[in-house]
């Protein structure tokens, strides 16, 4: 069965909580050529920043997905196309693996036709995630490969989500999830800033993620990497 995401290449993240450079709207993001959005980030989210972010994206032919945080913050939007909900696999706390997924099935009736899961292997110590989760970051390529089977074959999960979070990381600890995997999607995200540096990643993973880049150096930059993840 086809899913959603088997034709992307690249994703932007937009983070609600930041941004965009001066002079370029949301209008400007969704012509990067970039496959799909997912709106999302780990602090300051609110339910008023998600939904003006979806609101503004909504409108063009690029699908929409949150990736809510947590539960306070999952909206509910036609423009939407779906949630894409990470479970953080080397979370220290245990919330961030299965305790916010009970509390917004809890407070919501979960339109689960529409969730998807991402199982997130954390491996930037200094960043917000990896603070925020308590996630061991401290991972062979080895243990990378053993979380990504495990997220596949005994949770179900059919998104990876190799996540160094603000610095590029390491193509064999990547390469070594990919190989892991049979059918799950491997997702990567983190320090992809140019073409070179999504080409790079683009050949073990099978999207590119994209999120500080088009706040901090805007549309043009995040062009380069849909050149560079689609091999154009």
């Amino acid at each position: 069965m086809s899913t959603p995401w088997a034709d992307w290449e690249h994703v932007v993240k937009l983070d609600p909580d930041k941004s965009l450079v001066a002079g370029e709207t949301f209008a400007d993001v969704c012509e990067t050529g970039t496959d799909a959005l997912e709106i999302g980030g780990t602090t300051g989210m609110t339910e008023e920043k998600m939904e003006r972010v979806i609101d503004a994206c909504g409108t063009y032919d690029v699908p929409v997905y949150q990736e809510p945080s947590n539960p306070a913050v999952v909206v509910e939007r036609d423009e939407l196309d779906g949630y894409l909900v990470p479970t953080v696999l080397n979370a220290g706390d245990p919330f961030w693996i299965a305790g916010a997924h009970k509390e917004w099935a809890r407070m919501d009736d979960v339109d689960w036709a529409r969730t998807h899961a991402e199982g997130y292997i954390v491996l930037n110590p200094e960043s917000s995630v990896a603070e925020y989760t308590e996630a061991d970051c401290d991972l062979s390529p080895e243990d990378v490969a053993a979380y990504a089977e495990v997220a596949e074959h005994q949770l179900g999960q059919p998104i990876v989500y190799v996540e160094y979070s603000g610095t590029f990381g390491d193509p064999e600890v990547v390469g070594a999830a990919a190989d892991a995997l049979d059918e799950a999607a491997l997702f990567y995200g983190g320090g992809v800033h140019d073409y070179d540096t999504a080409r790079r990643m683009a050949r073990h993973a099978d999207t590119v993620v994209v999120g500080d880049l088009v706040h901090d150096d805007g549309c043009e930059a995040v062009r380069e990497t849909v050149e560079g993840a689609k091999g154009v």
